[in-house]
């Protein structure tokens, strides 16, 4: 586990590492304040929803097709990058089939701009990396954009359309 200093207006000690069964309740927490960073707002049927579904999947998942990177102040969660591991039929590209997409990469806003979010994507790549994975993808917001590139993240080649079919 590795610690940081904050600045001195933050005193204490941030730690990164990956998240295990006992830390649900935060990732739970992340989750539903990424979604609202992400989208302005949750209804309470949405939040309700999420309460319910996460739980379950998470305890099923977490560790296995879905690997939570966290940053931790004491003993709170207070940024997360999930990497969820996908295996698909090989082909040229990806000889053996696995790869990464990275999932709800969310700060607490009182900890952005600190290099939190570089230091989980650092610890997501490194390891899917030992882990084999063929690539990694992900869709960047305008303000993960910089990192994600400073990082090596490249933009993808479109040759098809993306599409989506909605029940």
């Amino acid at each position: 586990m590795e610690k940081i200093s904050l600045h001195e207006n933050n005193p204490g000690e941030i730690t990164y590492d990956i998240a295990n069964l006992n830390d649900i309740p935060e990732l739970i927490r992340l989750r539903i304040l990424y979604m609202i960073d992400d989208f302005g707002s949750v209804s309470d049927e949405e939040r309700e929803g999420m309460e319910k579904q996460l739980p379950d999947y998470f305890e099923r998942e977490l560790g296995k097709k879905l690997v939570a990177f966290v940053a931790r102040k004491d003993d709170r969660l207070v940024a997360a990058a999930y990497l969820h591991i996908i295996e698909m039929p090989a082909n040229s590209i990806l000889l053996n089939g696995i790869y990464g997409e990275v999932l709800s990469v969310y700060t607490e806003p009182e900890y952005r701009g600190k290099g939190l979010c570089t230091k989980l994507i650092q610890n997501l790549i490194d390891y899917g990396r030992e882990a084999g994975l063929g690539r990694i993808d992900l869709s960047a917001t305008s303000e993960g954009y910089p990192i994600y590139s400073k990082l090596g993240f490249k933009d993808k080649e479109k040759r098809y359309t993306d599409m989506r079919y909605n029940f």
